[in-house]
């Protein structure tokens, strides 16, 4: 006895293979064309009520400081320290998220380890 597969199942397997083919390049190029996108965002976050601002690139890399003169204490270099840390973190957290919005995205929720 044969089964029946229902119709549009079966027979077209070249044809799927090359669509599905198609359709993975495309989502690849839209992705790179995204990732590069990314990278010239500029994304900011600030701490201590704006008396450290920092400025990093969707490359995670930090691109400038911003020191208030009124927060620079000799005698308190630690807290100056942590209101960098914070600021650049937060900054960093931006772009990190921005990117993973973008890509799910486009990637309509698939899991692509490696991909990005």
């Amino acid at each position: 006895m044969k089964a029946r597969l229902p119709q549009g199942y079966g027979g077209g397997g070249a044809n799927n293979m090359q669509q599905l083919a198609r359709q993975a390049q495309k989502m690849q190029e839209a992705m790179e064309e995204a990732t590069a996108e990314l990278e010239e965002k500029e994304y900011s976050a600030s701490s201590g009520g704006n008396a450290v601002k920092v400025v990093v690139t969707g490359k995670m890399e930090v691109k400038s400081i911003e020191i208030d003169p009124e927060v620079i204490d000799p005698e308190d270099a630690e807290m100056l320290s942590d209101l960098i840390m914070a600021a650049t973190n937060e900054a960093l957290r931006a772009a990190a998220k921005d990117k993973e919005d973008t890509m799910g995205a486009l990637s309509g929720g698939l899991n692509l380890p490696g991909i990005f």
